[in-house]
């Protein structure tokens, strides 16, 4: 009777084990991003970024499905993705493209490197509600972003409509732009769930089959502005409910000056009045 509880309990340790062994496999391609970018892969080295984000979706997914979300993992999944969603892009674009602007211009990757550091931090004190969306840009679509940049600019449409632009200046733009959205408190939705008995589990389980179609067979022109779009949905949906907001409180003040809080009455004999004291004034 006692063999089928130590069967058991082994396969339970079994399983609390495989979200940690999806996290330090995308910890092993965010440090051989980093080693192919030293030696001038950058290619390989972008791509390998984005497989440690697919590895850390796989982790989380995983960790859910199988009710194994530990302490332990949460944190080991923040060490890791400080790694592979932070030096490694910084690094990778460092060598890319910094390195040839100026001595200093390593500081920018320094930045990327310190916001993604804070993006973590704040999100593991959070404790967001399941099912909620981030608040600020997700490091893991931050890091991504910048490291699908070379494989886009290697594409035909590229080169033919946008290699005149001032890249350098960009980069360093759009450095300086992810690393301020993660640490904002800006609204970004998460992608649905994927399941087979609702229509968002359907939803999610479309999206993100497009999302690999396109991996497969468009990846190098597809990611880099599927990031930047991301990206500025959040500052586009932060504008707009600030606009919306800040016209329904001029729409109080408006009425709160035609409407006051204490109306003056006036009587026959043409004395004004208060409403609530009914004192002569």
């Amino acid at each position: 009777m006692k063999r089928p509880s130590r069967r058991r309990g082994r396969v339970g340790r079994v399983i609390v084990v495989v979200p940690s062994l999806f996290t330090l496999a995308s910890l092993f391609f965010g440090i051989w991003s980093i080693v192919l970018a030293s030696r001038g892969s950058f290619y390989l080295a972008s791509w390998w970024i984005v497989v440690a984000g697919m590895l850390d979706t796989i982790d989380g997914l995983s960790a859910r499905m199988s009710n194994t979300d530990t302490q332990f993992g949460a944190q080991l999944d923040s060490l890791v993705d400080i790694v592979s969603f932070g030096v490694a892009p910084a690094t990778l674009i460092h060598f890319l493209v910094f390195s040839s602007i100026g001595p200093y211009a390593w500081v920018f990757s320094y930045a990327f490197v310190v916001c993604v550091a804070l993006r973590l931090a704040r999100y593991n004190t959070q404790k967001p509600a399941p099912g909620a969306g981030f608040t600020g840009l997700p490091c893991p679509s931050a890091g991504m972003t910048l490291a699908t940049y070379y494989p886009f600019s290697q594409t035909e449409f590229f080169q033919v409509q946008l290699s005149n632009l001032p890249w350098p200046q960009i980069l360093i733009f759009l450095t300086i732009a992810l690393s301020l959205a993660m640490v904002s408190q800006i609204k970004y939705a998460r992608l649905p769930g994927i399941g087979l008995k609702s229509a968002n589990g359907l939803m999610g389980l479309a999206i993100n089959l497009s999302l690999v179609g396109f991996l497969i067979w468009s990846r190098d022109i597809f990611f880099f502005p599927l990031g930047i779009t991301y990206a500025l949905y959040g500052f586009l949906r932060a504008a707009v409910i600030g606009f919306v907001l800040r016209g329904e409180d001029e729409d109080n003040q408006d009425d709160d000056e035609i409407h006051p809080t204490k109306p003056l009455l006036v009587d026959n004999n043409g004395t004004q009045s208060s409403q609530e004291g009914g004192r002569s004034t």
